[in-house]
């Protein structure tokens, strides 16, 4: 334990909370309240956050709107991308109301901000006057850090209980109502919508539509070229082929629709959405077999991405994966492992973000995950410690037709190892590695 830890162990938690507020509200007012400038809609969940963030911003901004974001994939002010290097999702509460100060002045009408529980824990929302607050989906996770389940859940519940307690805002002479928007399809959704606002708006792919309740129906003709998506009796085209991108494609319509926004125009500016950076993102440089970069770091997501890869796909699935340190959700590292070993022909278990926890033993967790679901040593199971590595063995042994899935990490720039950061970026590593083997067709 760090001198700084032993210290706040020594403080009670209502001091430590105080201190919070109290930080949030001078940051708020360090920077003129900038919230209550715009529209802002927060969104919370396990999976889906960040492409649900970025998929509502690109059909705001197709609208016209002037738009600005936060979350983990990035920050993003008036269409001028930042990189968010900080390995957070939420960021700290002077960081944040910069970001929303920043947005204010660069002529933003609307913010999104994606808010994680344990930025919600944190206080970090306090200075932040939300109009509606969206919830993708909640599965277990971060479930060491919150104490359990039920605690992670009541942790994003806090958002929708925030939602209210700020007064609803007066933007160009109109009333800014507040809103809560839920996916229905989700087991735990009857819990966030019971929250009070002044409208709810409902989500999922079933139910009866209504204009409070969107249903969703995919019709794909080829996996490869896209869907026809319909929501409530109107369609438009996505050349989005993962089926968790249509899940997140939704929300972000219901979104837009919940802060007023017509269904008809909404689906209209949807059907140029592109895929999110270093979420089921395709590196091609001429390969002969497929390769994948996702995001997917806990079990449900790994899931979800296997339902999306190509139902053609006739060759050999081959995994890089790895699982986040720092103490952090120890239980998930033999999960990982084990789902990886029993929708995968070879896995390749390497670093990933060990932060200040020795990375072997990590790898060692989800390594032996695999091994319990029938995955052999030097066979179908390989370690490499070093990831760069990982990445260039996989590719060294894939086939025509099989597919590369290198997972955890996305597009962010970082690795968090002891000592800091370092630069990183999956995708730049997946083409030198090709690279390598002579491919190089951009």
């Amino acid at each position: 334990m760090s001198f700084l830890s032993s210290i706040k162990s020594l403080v009670p938690s209502s001091v430590i909370t105080k201190y919070h507020h109290v930080l949030a509200s001078v940051a708020e007012i360090a920077y003129s309240h900038p919230s209550n400038a715009m529209i802002v809609i927060g969104i919370t969940g396990t999976n889906g956050k960040s492409s649900t963030v970025n998929f509502f911003a690109q059909i705001l901004t197709n609208l016209g709107y002037v738009v600005g974001y936060t979350s983990t994939a990035g920050f993003n002010i008036a269409g001028k991308e930042v990189v968010n290097a900080m390995k957070m999702t939420m960021p700290g509460r002077f960081t944040l109301q910069r970001l929303l100060r920043s947005m204010v002045n660069a002529g933003c009408t609307v913010a999104i901000v994606e808010t994680s529980s344990q930025g919600l824990i944190q206080h970090r929302h306090v200075g932040v006057n939300y109009d509606a607050a969206l919830f993708t989906n909640l599965t277990p996770e971060h479930i060491e850090a919150h104490g359990g389940f039920e605690n992670y859940k009541r942790a994003k519940g806090i958002l929708f209980k925030h939602l209210t307690a700020r007064q609803k805002k007066t933007i160009d002479g109109k009333r800014i109502p507040k809103v809560n928007v839920v996916n229905s399809d989700d087991e735990h959704s009857m819990y966030y919508g019971a929250f009070s606002a002044d409208r709810h708006v409902r989500f999922g792919f079933s139910g009866v539509p209504s204009p409070d309740q969107l249903v969703a129906y995919v019709e794909r003709a080829d996996r490869e070229k896209g869907v026809t998506l319909s929501v409530n009796g109107t369609e438009t085209s996505l050349q989005l082929s993962a089926d968790f991108e249509h899940k997140n494609v939704l929300a972000a319509i219901a979104g837009a629709v919940a802060i007023g926004i017509p269904l008809h125009d909404v689906m209209k500016a949807a059907s140029t959405l592109h895929s999110v950076a270093g979420r089921f993102e395709r590196i091609d440089c001429g390969q002969p077999f497929t390769v994948i970069v996702d995001y997917a770091y806990e079990p449900f997501a790994l899931l979800a991405l296997y339902r999306s890869l190509p139902s053609a796909t006739s060759g050999r699935i081959i995994g890089v994966h790895g699982s986040a340190g720092g103490g952090r959700d120890v239980a998930r590292r033999t999960e990982i492992g084990r789902v990886a070993a029993e929708h995968e022909d070879i896995v390749i278990v390497t670093n990933e973000d060990p932060y200040e926890e020795d990375p072997r033993s990590i790898i060692d967790a989800v390594a032996d995950g695999a091994r319990r679901a029938g995955k052999i040593d030097d066979d179908t199971l390989i370690i490499r410690d070093d990831r760069r590595e990982a990445i260039q063995y996989a590719m060294h042994i894939a086939r025509a037709d099989d597919v590369v899935l290198i997972t955890g990490k996305g597009s962010e720039p970082v690795m968090a190892v002891a000592g800091g950061k370092i630069p990183w970026d999956d995708r730049e590593e997946a083409r030198e590695a090709l690279a390598k083997l002579g491919y190089t067709n951009l």
